[in-house]
């Protein structure tokens, strides 16, 4: 990867950078195309600063995913996967969820390089999956002849289609309890 070590930002550079990253979100999920001057403008910084934090704009577009992806991976973290009960840990970490994806899905739909640190985020996150619906089958809420792999893709899918196809503007916790008792009961007939 030939880069220098990253040193700690001042604490007025970390906002600098905050402010293109949040812009360039915003900017890019309106325009995938935007260029670096259009970024610049929407954050209310000269041309140059961006250019000066990013060498090009491929740079701002990894440095933006790799944001998001420590985003959700705190995300993640935040609904004590390991420690939480089960449903609880499931609930809170879906309702975090669909905030992060839901303010950075831009970022998050970037294919990130096999070899950065965004895909082993990525890749840890859905490890931590398959811990909370191993925890979730221990405790009976899930079949134990469940497909777990197979529960995760049909958990990403209904938090896709929640944040694709949300009209409502429910506020996450009740958008999350929906896609937890989706997953966890279906409609068949419950008694």
């Amino acid at each position: 990867m030939g880069e220098k070590a990253a040193r700690p930002l001042r604490a007025d550079a970390e906002r600098s950078v905050r402010a293109i990253l949040e812009a360039a979100e915003r900017v890019l999920s309106a325009d995938p195309g935007a260029s670096m001057e259009q970024i610049a403008a929407a954050a209310g910084v000269a041309r140059t600063t961006i250019h000066r934090r990013f060498a090009h704009r491929q740079a701002l577009i990894d440095a933006l995913a790799l944001s998001a992806a420590r985003q959700l991976a705190a995300a993640v973290d935040d609904g004590r996967p390991d420690t939480a009960p089960p449903l609880v840990a499931l609930h809170r970490i879906t309702a975090n969820v669909l905030e992060v994806k839901g303010a950075w899905a831009f970022a998050l739909g970037v294919p990130a390089d096999p070899e950065s640190e965004a895909a082993a985020l990525h890749e840890e996150i859905g490890r931590t999956c398959i811990t909370v619906l191993e925890r979730a089958r221990a405790d009976r809420l899930i079949a134990e002849t469940a497909d777990l792999l197979w529960a995760r893709r049909v958990y990403y899918a209904l938090l896709g289609e929640t944040l694709h196809g949300n009209t409502d503007d429910a506020d996450p916790d009740t958008l999350a309890a929906r896609i937890v008792d989706t997953l966890l009961h279906g409609f068949g007939p419950r008694g």
